[in-house]
């Protein structure tokens, strides 16, 4: 029981890690934030991959596309993250330790 327990806490800390903000230099960007705060904040990003399209629905029912990219930036102390942006908003921020 207590190696699968371990196991299961080295999965989760051994992972993708997922935050709701991410700290460039002095500023902080945050999820929601548009594309253009982000480059403000962080500068240009190592890479910028575009994902496709995703069809959503806004508030009154009307359903729209909107692009998908995943932007990277690293590595920032041994940290590789991955920015995903629907619609030129900023969706979720991933981090990964480079190898």
């Amino acid at each position: 029981m207590r190696t699968l327990l371990l196991l299961l806490l080295l999965g989760v800390i051994g992972g993708p890690l997922q935050a709701a903000s991410l700290r460039c230099g002095s500023a902080l960007i945050n999820t929601d934030d548009s594309g253009a705060e982000v480059l403000d904040k962080c500068g240009e990003p190592a890479s910028r991959d575009f994902l496709g399209y995703r069809e959503v629905i806004d508030a009154y029912g009307f359903r729209n596309e909107v692009t998908v990219e995943e932007w990277t930036y690293g590595p920032r102390h041994g940290m590789y993250h991955f920015l995903r942006f629907e619609g030129n908003r900023l969706r979720r921020i991933d981090s990964k330790r480079g190898h």
